[in-house]
This record gives structure tokens, sequence and C-alpha cells, in this order.
């Protein structure tokens, strides 16, 4: 067989073992080694296994990952999160929709620290819901709002695919940090406009409150809020002006998230193991999938399947544009069945090329590739973010919650869509950063 026939069957296995829900880096792994022992030598295959993991592993950019994640374990498995809720609640509780809207505020704060949608959704449905549910909010409402802030959790930084993005496409990872800010509180607005307008159209769907907290409480309440703004702005801020290194700027955020939960009293030895445990284990996960995308990734370059497919994009009569929109559209059926991770592992060795090919910027993809992988999160049939909230409330049918999210993903659609129009939204703030 020729090497571009092999490729195309590694590709194929790839997709069957993640669909028959093996591990996507023993996926990557196994075919990866396979493919490579087969376009050279089951030697090579072998060496491959142990200089993969060896670079990987001993990459100091990438060890920026378990820091990251350790500071967000330390700020969501202490309860801060329910401190946070409440507190963006004393000011937008009393307002049309406010319980929904103050969810979307609370998702935007604590994705800027947890920096996952999985972990932003199930931290705000356990707390978020239920508050909701003692004010009569229709269902549909109430985890819609949950599932729209969790798609926040991988766009505002610091985000663990967009760091994954930049370790696999070479993308500086500082500014792709950057790049996730402005796009990802635009989207918190846009979310809370959305809100108050189905809230206005249908006021059925959230009973307004009639309570209102004094300025006093509301300023009392700040005092929750500080912890999460303060390492955002030292880390994140960190990197902007140029202080610190990302690696540097997730050390010193696991280091303040640590104290923070020492000073108020929040961390217990029990928690300190969890945060831990969690840390370690979604930490190895992540490496294993980015050695087996490495091995996976040196296949597709033996098999020139990248080279060939960026040659016919190069000499293809056609605007980028619709390039760009077909990729998309790829990428948003796929999501609705694959996971994220998997996603970028499996697409990333053979788009991104095509995508520089078409002279787009690589840092704006990664964020559009992100929007779009988010519409992927909230669709049928996988829509991980919905069954994450369908397990927390488990009397609310499913294809209610579906149908609840739909004017969200519409939302997301067209911003996706307003980012691609005007780019500059995306890449300002990386450039003012660099100046």
């Amino acid at each position: 067989m020729s090497p571009e026939m092999i490729g195309m069957l590694g590709i194929a296995l790839l997709l069957v073992l993640i669909l028959l829900n093996v591990s996507v880096g023993l996926s990557l792994f196994l075919v990866g080694f396979l493919g490579v022992s087969l376009l050279t030598d089951w030697s090579v295959g072998l060496a491959q296994l142990g200089t993969a993991a060896f670079g990987t592993a001993n990459a100091y950019s990438l060890s920026v990952i378990p820091l990251f994640i350790l500071m967000g374990m330390f700020m969501s498995s202490t309860g801060l999160g329910q401190d946070l809720f409440k507190a963006v609640d004393k000011w937008l509780g009393h307002t049309r929709g406010g319980l929904a809207i103050a969810t979307i505020g609370a998702s935007s704060i604590f994705a800027a620290i947890s920096g996952s949608t999985n972990a932003t959704t199930a931290t705000m449905a356990r707390i978020a819901i239920p508050e909701m549910d003692k004010y009569k909010y229709q269902p549909s409402m109430s985890t819609a709002a949950v599932a729209a802030g969790g798609t926040l959790g991988i766009l505002i930084p610091p985000s663990v695919i967009l760091i994954l993005y930049g370790a696999l496409t070479q993308v500086p990872i500082g500014p792709l940090l950057i790049a996730g800010i402005v796009p990802g509180l635009l989207l918190a607005v846009i979310y809370m406009i959305t809100i108050n307008i189905q809230v206005r159209l249908k006021p059925e769907l959230a009973p307004r409150s009639l309570e209102s907290s004094t300025f006093k409480e509301k300023i009392r309440s700040l005092s929750t809020v500080w912890p999460f703004l303060i390492i955002f702005m030292v880390s994140i801020g960190g990197i902007y002006f140029g202080v610190f290194t990302p690696t540097e700027a997730g050390g010193i955020g696991a280091i303040g998230a640590f104290l923070v939960t020492l000073i108020t009293k929040k961390l217990t030895w029990e928690k300190l193991k969890t945060s831990l445990d969690d840390t370690i284990r979604l930490s190895v996960m992540i490496f294993l999938i980015l050695i087996g995308a490495s091995i996976f990734g040196r296949f597709l370059a033996l098999s020139q399947i990248p080279m060939k497919l960026t040659s016919m994009v190069g000499s293809a009569d056609v605007s980028p544009y619709v390039i760009l929109l077909l990729i998309l559209l790829v990428y948003l059926i796929l999501g609705m069945f694959m996971e994220g991770i998997a996603i970028m592992v499996l697409t990333l060795p053979i788009v991104y090329p095509m995508i520089t090919q078409l002279g787009f910027d690589g840092l704006w993809f990664g964020i559009i590739m992100v929007m779009v992988l988010n519409i992927g999160v909230l669709t049928p049939p996988l829509g991980l973010s919905v069954y994450i909230i369908s397990g927390v409330v488990k009397d609310v049918p499913i294809t209610k919650i579906f149908r609840g999210v739909t004017p969200m993903v519409l939302v997301m659609v067209a911003f996706t869509i307003l980012l691609i129009i005007f780019p500059e939204i995306v890449t300002f703030l990386p450039e003012i950063s660099r100046s």
C-alpha cells in the first residue's frame, strides 16, 4: 500500500477506537506506533515511543498545564464557587432573569480560574440550578444558563484547551491565552442580553425576584470575589505585561489559590488531597494525549497526507473563506459526536498546515476553533455539557435541556461569524501586549 493509503487507514482506525470509547491517549499511541512501524521499521516505531515520551514530558512550555489545573482545583474543590455565585446574585439577582444572568457572570469569573468547560458546568449546575428552582425558573431557562456559562471555561484564560492548541501547533501560549479574553467577555455579555430578551418575551421563563440587596450588602459581597480577581489579574496580567512566562504565571496562580483557600479557611486536609489527586489524574491524561499526539503526528508526516492536502488547498481556485467554512463545518459535525481534545489531536496535524497555507492567523484560528467546539458541546447527539447537567438534574428530560440551549447555540453561531468577519476582535489585545 502507498503511504497515503496507510495514513488514511490509520486515521479511520483512530476514529473507530475513539468512538468505541478507548482512551484518546492510548488510541493515539497504538495507531501512531503501528503507522510509523509500517512506514519505516518496527525498531523505529519502538524508538518513537521513548523519544516522544521524553521530548513531550521534558518540554518546559508544557509545565504550565498541571500548574493551571492545580490552581483551578484549589478554587473549585473548596466551595468558593458557591460564595462567588451568591456575590454575583447580590448585584444581578433582582433584575429580569437575574439568577440566570448571575449564573453567566459567576461562570465567567469561575472559568477564569478553572480553565475547564466540564468543571465550570458541573460546579454551576450544583450551585445555581437549585437556587433558580426556588424562584420557579423554568428548567429550560435554568439549564440553558448553566450550559452556556460552562462554554466560557475553555475560552476565558487560563484555558487548558488553548494551552493544548498551542502545544500542538507551536503557537505561543501567552498570546493565545490573552486572545481569549475579549471574545470570552463579549460572549458572556451577549449571553446575558439573550437571557434578558427571552425573559421579556416570555416572562414565565424566569419570575422576577422582588428581593433587592442594599448597596452595603452588595459591597460586602465583593469580599468573596476578590480572590478570583486578584489571582486572574496577577497571573494573566503578568503574561499580558510580559512580567511572567505562562509557566511562571501558572506557578504564581497555583500558589495564590493555595494561600487564598488557607486564608479563607476553606482548605481542609481532605480537600487538599482531593485537589492534588484530581490535578495528577487530569495532568497525566493530558500528557498521555500529547505524547500520543506526537507519535501520531510523526506517522501522519511519514504518510505525506498533510503535505498533499496543503498542496491541494494552495492550488485550489476557490476563496480561502470557502475552505475555512468547510473546515469549520467538519469541526461542528465532529463536535456533535466527539470530545474537544480528541478532535484537536485528530485533526490539527492535518488542518493547521492548511489554515496557515490559506493565509489565516494561527492564533485567530485557535479561538475560532474553540468557538465551534463550544457549539458542539451543546448540540445533540453527544452534547457533553448537556449530559453533565442532566446528571445533576435528573428530573429534567434531556430533550428539554437541548431545546432550552437552542437560542444560546444560535447566538454562538452568530458570534463566530462575527469573529470571522472582524478578526481584530481576537488579535488586537495580543498585538498590544507584544508592542
